[in-house]
């Protein structure tokens, strides 16, 4: 059996800190597209709406955007959760210099990041359970 390369296991690394800074930066990115979805399509439907018109179809919208966001948020929070191996190795301190504690606090970072744009995506629908009309 071939043993990897230096090169190609540095190669490996890279693209796993790499996958790692993605999964940091996806859960608020899509907080931010789900915020800038919701109140620019409530913007513009309420500035092309007649009076009297009912906001149903816009709740439709707020509820499926809404959970559409929260699956992809949970479902990098899940993939992060598994990286960081918290429950595996009970280690709750990634202050090492190595690649295993880096590749740990990443993972914890990213996991802490996808609890707080769980949170916001929630926030940012409540106001669609209370909205009677735009004006």
């Amino acid at each position: 059996m071939k043993k990897p390369s230096t090169h190609d296991q540095e190669e490996r690394e890279f693209g796993e800190e790499v996958d790692s800074l993605w999964r940091i930066v996806f859960s608020p990115l899509v907080w931010v597209f789900h915020f800038l979805a919701c109140y620019i399509v409530t913007a513009i439907i309420c500035a092309k709406m007649p009076a009297g018109d009912t906001l149903a179809g816009l709740r439709w919208f707020i509820l499926g955007i809404t959970l559409t966001s929260l699956v992809g948020i949970a479902a990098i929070g899940w993939r992060s959760w598994k990286q960081w191996g918290f429950v595996d190795d009970g280690v709750k301190v990634q202050d090492l210099p190595t690649e295993e504690h880096r590749h740990e606090f990443l993972a914890h970072a990213s996991f802490l990041l996808s609890i707080v744009s769980f949170i916001g995506v929630c926030y940012v629908a409540v106001p669609a359970i209370f909205l009677d009309s735009c004006r």
